[in-house]
């Protein structure tokens, strides 16, 4: 199993000045229960390189065994600094394709041309597609084989309205990820804030908030090996 993870490379959080990026326990999760399960990880991101942690999936509070593992670990941070241009990879070389969140993604991803073309690439050739948290938004442009939004008349989730005003970001972000996922004919369901919840419609899995990244790289997994 080879496996793409999409990491974004915006940092600025609107016109606040503060930064944003990947929220690492988004990375952490999927990379362990992949790579735990033999898959071939490869990281990406649109402007290649070290992508910008959110500094507040660094604080102590927001840790877990994972992201612990993942600051031990010399090859997974060696891999992290490197990743590669997202224009530089293909849909070709990997089974599943998994885009982790945090608030950059809303920037830089939702009219990314290069992500929109790799996301339709793998719809076309059947392979599996996951995103979790605020990385749904990576989906809300990007099209299936029948023109339509990839997203319409799927059941997906994604970080919802009161999660968004729970952080105090609901008039920062560009838009509303559940509203979006609803506009573009998604048929959207969630859970309470911060409980993990995932949604699989066929090949397209999506995750509500941080805590279901893990479960999503789970139900990617099972995909893949149905």
């Amino acid at each position: 199993m080879k496996i793409l993870i999409v990491l974004t490379s915006h940092d600025q959080l609107g016109s606040t000045g503060k930064k944003t990026g990947f929220w690492l326990e988004e990375l952490a999760a999927p990379y362990y229960v992949l790579k735990d399960a033999g898959a071939t990880v490869t990281l990406a991101s649109p402007k290649g390189g070290q992508p910008p942690l959110d500094p507040k999936s660094d604080l102590p509070e927001n840790q877990t065994q994972l992201t612990q593992r993942f600051r031990m670990d010399p090859t997974a941070k060696a891999e992290l600094a490197g990743t590669g241009k997202l224009d530089e990879v293909s849909a070709d070389s990997f089974d599943a394709v998994f885009y982790p969140g945090g608030h950059g993604p809303m920037w830089d991803m939702p009219d990314n041309e290069t992500s929109i073309a790799l996301i339709e690439a793998f719809v076309k050739a059947g392979k599996p597609i996951a995103a979790v948290c605020h990385a749904p938004a990576a989906l809300i442009n990007a099209r299936g084989e029948d023109g339509e939004y990839l997203v319409k008349g799927k059941r997906v989730t994604g970080f919802t309205n009161t999660e968004e005003e729970e952080v105090g970001l609901t008039a920062v972000v560009p838009f509303l990820l559940e509203d979006r996922l609803k506009e573009r004919g998604g048929i959207y369901s969630k859970t309470t804030n911060w409980i993990p919840y995932v949604q699989v419609d066929g090949k397209l899995v999506t995750g509500q908030n941080p805590a279901s990244s893990g479960l999503g790289a789970a139900e990617l997994l099972k995909l893949l090996r149905s």
